[in-house]
């Protein structure tokens, strides 16, 4: 779906220059793409901001709304339709950062400049998200009407009832677009989106990164018109903790500073927008430190128990022992990993071994129906036995047979089920979904709780949406380990590299909170419930439930790399401005998910629905729609009440938002979610994004529509009414119908005859 999107942002660039501005200057498409750099060239194409373009299918529409010109005659369509960029009359952007996550608000105007002002076109708008980024809400005013996003369940059978129009999905793994039904040329728009995103953490600073370039063909054509952009920032890295500025990608005033809490701004005339993207980076603190604090829930609050939310981080790495490492990673090579999926993994698996330290030992095992060993044991993490399992990985790591987990990670287990002085990993990278899944976390949950003081921890990376990303999240949760995945064949490696360097350098292990269990707390729930290690590249986040008195200190153990015992006294603190419920939703409804997955629980799920219903965090039990709604009708009906008055009850019932039924139109935006795994695409060996979903085209809401339509008249007849209408038609209307319908019988013979025979022509 990318290419093609490249593809239709290139041919909309070309057509802009049709547009003809008076004494204005046109727009200055991109540089000619040369040869040898075509293919670098062409990703540039991709929004690395939130951008919004035409979607024209039939060129003779191009041309100025405001000053129309001659233009010569095109003939044909545009297929696929043609994307040209619309141009940006303004940007804002709102960022609160709170411990490890950032919640965006970004908010734009744009004209409708490359359209006839008598023709309307629909909009496609892209919205780039930072790291592990997750759309929180979308707001749309367009003239005469406007869109806004709301969850509904996925199983609500109100939304059976309503008309609607399914669109959206993911140009890329952090790239989300949906389209805006038909718009007049010329008109402005304006839209708001929402979403959080994760800070990346290293050397015990955090870097913030919002996706704020964009390219020179969006800036107005005029000297004269403003163009502004605004930035501001709020920066609250938890109680206690001193925040230190490092990085600043653009010129930040600041407002206020006290303690932890920081404030910015950014607002500015400019002659371009940005060109590249809000960097900032800052640091909390050098050493091991962290920090509790609880909060009362909302009056709306599903769960009315109070909450806590427990952080650690690892400081800069300079004195900081990390643990020896015993790892082995375990490595589907089913058929369907053919390509991409496996070379992109056997070069991360490659730059991984090579930051092996002194002492480490690893293993490779690969998998399909079959185990295949590169050792019998532990090799020493050496440079002579790096080179032999690489040269061996690329002999035979081939993409072959099915896919059975069970087996490999048995074998895994007991090679390092004596290890000593060491944290053991396991690292299970798969693109499949297996029958045994639950017996497989059965298994492991019996077998690491017998290990010696320091247990196998299991990290989990899933390709693709075939696996079954919950059962992997579930063994990292059971593991004390971490899981990560990639959707999409061309960022594989860059991930898993990532994904490895976070997860490489263990400083504390078997971290417990001391005396939880006996503390006077009733009803306490702590999510993972399994507390995973510390690691120098990823802070830890605890969180929970409790009812009951929360005590002024808490008390951390875990055990150091020199396996010395650790401990450190964390001080209570209430934070009422930090929205607790918001920044660790998407953690608590994935691990929920994992657990309901596991248990099989329909409870869980139906609280899983109203916990991403509450907090606008998308689930697998929700989906996302678009309901627009029709302001002049609006404005004409809250007006006609008696004497020029509007009858109150009338307003408080045009104001409610929890009936679908009351809107003209809903959009449905395609599953955000990853699934429950495809057990019949593992088996028949698909290859990860085989399942890609195309952009609809221009017409196909027009079509869906027709066929509502039809169906609703067909609802509506019956073979009776048919006759009887048949019957009252005179001679020449029967003969005119019996040959329409005659033509439509040749044409279906012909397309028949078509697929049947044309391939052998």
């Amino acid at each position: 779906m990318a290419d093609e999107f490249i593809r239709a942002v290139e041919d909309g660039v070309r057509l802009s220059k049709r547009i003809y501005f008076g004494k204005d200057r046109s727009i200055t498409p991109p540089k000619p793409i040369e040869p040898m750099i075509k293919s670098s060239s062409s990703q540039s194409l991709l929004p690395t901001a939130l951008m919004v373009y035409a979607v024209i299918p039939d060129p003779v529409v191009v041309d100025n709304p405001d000053i129309p010109s001659y233009q010569p005659h095109v003939h044909g369509r545009c297929d696929p339709p043609a994307l040209i960029p619309l141009q940006m009359n303004g940007i804002e952007v709102e960022v609160d950062c709170v411990l490890d996550t950032a919640v965006v608000k970004m908010s734009g105007s744009w004209r409708v400049h490359c359209v006839m002002g008598s023709r309307k076109c629909q909009l496609r708008v892209a919205i780039p998200m930072g790291e592990e980024g997750s759309i929180l809400g979308i707001e749309v005013e367009v003239p005469e009407k406007s869109y806004f996003s709301k969850l509904v369940a996925i199983d609500d059978n109100d939304m059976e009832k309503v008309p609607k129009y399914e669109d959206g999905g993911f140009l890329k793994p952090h790239i989300f677009i949906f389209t805006i039904p038909e718009v007049d040329g010329g008109s402005n728009l304006s839209i708001t989106v929402r979403w959080s995103q994760k800070l990346s953490y290293q050397d015990g600073e955090f870097t913030l990164t919002v996706p704020y370039s964009f390219p020179e063909f969006v800036t107005p054509v005029g000297k004269k018109m403003s163009k502004k952009e605004k930035i501001r920032l709020d920066v609250n890295a938890g109680p206690g903790t001193e925040v230190l500025c490092k990085t600043i990608s653009h010129p930040l005033k600041e407002l206020r500073r006290h303690g932890e809490k920081l404030s910015f701004l950014y607002d500015t005339e400019v002659l371009t927008w940005s060109s590249s993207d809000f960097v900032f980076t800052y640091g909390a603190s050098s050493s091991l430190s962290g920090s509790v604090i609880l909060q009362s829930p909302m009056k709306f609050d599903i769960d009315q128990r109070e909450m806590f939310c427990i952080s650690l981080f690892a400081g800069s790495k300079q004195n900081k022992k990390v643990f020896r490492k015993e790892v082995i990673f375990v490595v589907d090579i089913s058929e369907s990993m053919r390509g991409k999926p496996l070379e992109g993994t056997k070069n991360a698996l490659a730059s991984a071994l090579s930051k092996l330290d002194q002492g480490d030992s690893f293993n490779v095992i690969a998998f399909n129906d079959e185990v295949h060993l590169f050792s019998v044991s532990m090799e020493p993490g050496t440079k002579k036995a790096i080179d032999k399992v690489t040269e061996w990985m690329s002999m035979n790591m081939i993409a072959q047979g099915g896919t059975n987990i069970l087996l490999p990670l048995n074998q895994a287990l007991e090679m390092i089920s004596n290890t000593h002085k060491c944290t053991p990993v396991i690292f299970l990278i798969t693109d499949g979904a297996v029958e045994n899944e639950r017996n497989i976390c059965d298994v492991m949950k019996s077998q690491l709780t017998n290990q010696g003081s320091i247990s196998p921890r299991l990290y989990t990376f899933g390709i693709g949406s075939f696996c079954n990303h919950y059962f992997l999240r579930m063994l990292a949760t059971i593991g004390r380990g971490c899981y990560d995945a990639s959707s999409d064949a061309d960022s594989i490696e860059v991930r898993m590299k990532g994904f490895f360097t976070r997860t490489f350098y263990t400083i504390l292990a078997n971290i417990s909170i001391n005396n939880l269990d006996n503390l006077d707390l009733d009803d306490l729930e702590v999510y993972p419930s399994c507390i995973p290690d510390l690691l120098l590249e990823s802070p830890l986040i605890i969180s929970g439930r409790y009812r009951g008195d929360f005590p002024s200190t808490i008390q951390l153990e875990g055990l150091l790399a020199d396996m010395s015992n650790f401990s450190i006294d964390l001080k209570v603190q209430e934070a009422k401005d930090i929205p607790l419920d918001k920044i660790l939703a998407k953690q608590q409804i994935d691990l929920y998910t994992a657990q309901a997955w596991f248990s099989e629980s329909k409870a869980l799920e139906e609280k899983i629905v109203k916990l991403s219903m509450q907090n606008s965090v998308i689930s697998e039990y929700t989906r996302m729609i678009l309901l627009e709604t029709n302001k002049t009708t609006d404005s004409a009906e809250n007006g006609m009440g008696k004497k020029g008055t509007t009858d109150s009850a009338e307003k408080k019932k045009k104001k409610q938002v929890s009936k679908e039924s009351d809107y003209e139109k809903i959009i449905v935006l395609r599953n955000f979610g990853f699934g429950f795994g495809n057990l019949i695409a593992t088996v028949e060996n698909t290859p990860p994004g085989s399942d890609e979903v195309k952009l609809p085209d221009p017409g196909e809401l027009f079509v869906q529509a027709a066929s509502n339509c039809c169906g609703k008249m067909c609802d509506h007849c019956c073979c009776m009414c048919c006759i009887q209408m048949c019957s009252r038609l005179n001679d020449q209307c029967a003969i005119v119908f019996i040959q329409f319908c005659g033509a439509l019988s040749c044409l279906g013979c012909y397309y028949c005859c078509e697929l049947c025979c044309g391939s052998g022509r």
